[in-house]
């Protein structure tokens, strides 16, 4: 039976956050274009072609759970520059080079929600 295929076109996680206005500040520190829900309680981070959402849970314990999401980018090391500048909140993991041939770090956000980050190595060749 042929069904037909839906074409996906983004995906965003959802982060919880204890405090929305604060997670706004921080991912428009990382350089992300933001803004609140009208309705309040839910936001937006846009960078390019990449988003991701804010939830605000007032109990919500960054020790006991958060969220992840995974970035491919084309510079893992620009990355993490960029997202180490003092003054920001949160916690960069510098990138290093997997067996899986991408060069990844990481980024926790003071929710302690989790975007690991990832580019890929270049090609090697063999004389």
């Amino acid at each position: 039976m042929d069904r037909p295929t839906a074409r996906l076109t983004g995906f965003a996680p959802i982060f919880p956050v204890r405090d929305l206005d604060r997670a706004l500040a921080h991912y428009a520190s990382l350089g992300f274009e933001v803004h609140a829900h009208p309705s309040g309680g839910y936001g937006f981070a846009d960078r390019g072609e990449v988003g991701l959402h804010l939830t605000h849970e007032p109990d919500h314990d960054p020790a006991v759970g958060a969220a992840a999401a995974y970035l491919y980018v084309d510079d893992a090391d620009a990355l993490a520059a960029e997202w180490s500048a003092p003054g920001i909140g949160g916690r960069t993991v510098p990138p290093v080079d997997t067996d899986y041939r991408l060069r990844e770090g990481a980024r926790l956000d003071p929710d302690n929600n989790l975007i690991r980050f990832g580019s890929p190595l270049p090609a090697t060749t063999t004389p």
